[in-house]
């Protein structure tokens, strides 16, 4: 399986007035954020000198310190999602917390993103897992 490519509308919730940037993601279920580059920041209204920062390690094991900032409003065809997002690299990356809550999976047969087939209309979501019960043999 190649590189998975996907459309993605980003939008800061807090500024009403800034449009939505619509823009390609690289998909990366091995990451576990939304990773944006810092001209994206700056056009979505986000102050880096007065965001949070984060410890990342990247790809090739080095460590850096890189902005957080948020809320990004995440949408992708019928979901939508509110994260964080590191200001990090030279093209957006959609890793795994917003794919998860968005209910995103991958289709390896078509090389894309889907919305998950089990739930088509609403992201479905697990909140609490139940105990099981032990077995009384």
């Amino acid at each position: 399986m190649g590189l998975i490519h996907t459309k993605i509308s980003l939008k800061n919730p807090k500024i009403s007035e800034f449009k939505a940037i619509e823009t390609t993601a690289l998909v990366d279920t091995g990451a576990l954020h939304l990773c944006i580059p810092e001209h994206l920041a700056i056009q979505l209204g986000y102050d880096l000198d007065n965001s949070f920062s984060r410890e990342v390690s990247t790809a090739d094991g080095k460590k850096h310190i890189v902005p957080y900032v948020g809320p990004i409003q995440v949408s992708f065809q019928n979901r939508t999602c509110f994260t964080g997002a590191l200001v990090l690299g030279d093209e957006v990356l959609l890793g795994a917390v917003p794919m998860e809550d968005m209910d995103l999976v991958l289709s390896p047969a078509k090389q894309a993103v889907i919305v998950n087939p089990e739930s088509p209309n609403i992201a479905v979501s697990i909140a609490k897992v139940l105990k099981s019960t032990p077995n009384p043999c």
